[in-house]
């Protein structure tokens, strides 16, 4: 099992990126796949799940209505768009896999039994 984060990089506040999860040697229909962030000094924070099984999508509440999580089944791929970031997004964002027996946010890295390495986004005029 391989889960690939890219897509991160230098943006001024207000920008845009788009996150991708791709997903190897797992059924993205039977797992959750979850962004964290980390950002230095801090703990790794809960972002965004999107529910393989369900189709749900969940999001904290500092990026409501700025990010949005999605699949592309044919690609196995999750995508994270970002949109008007600011510089508290600032981050390494990593993605997770955990298995989606119930219909919930996963909100806790401990419910993640699959990481993949994190991709830096840095949000700076």
């Amino acid at each position: 099992v391989q889960l690939q984060a890219s897509g991160g990089g230098l943006v001024q506040p207000g920008g845009s990126l788009r996150l991708s999860c791709a997903a190897s040697g797992l059924s993205l229909d039977v797992y959750a796949i979850g962004w964290f962030r980390q950002a230095p000094g801090k703990e790794r924070e809960w972002v965004s799940t999107f529910s393989g099984r369900y189709g749900s999508t969940y999001y904290a509440d500092s990026v409501k209505g700025r990010f949005t999580v999605s699949r592309d089944n044919a690609q196995s791929t999750v995508y994270l768009q970002t949109n008007s970031l600011k510089p508290e997004d600032t981050a390494v964002y990593y993605c997770a896999a955990a298995i989606d027996v119930y219909n919930i946010p996963y909100y806790l890295p401990d419910e993640y039994v699959y990481w993949g390495q994190g991709t830096q986004v840095t949000v700076s005029s």
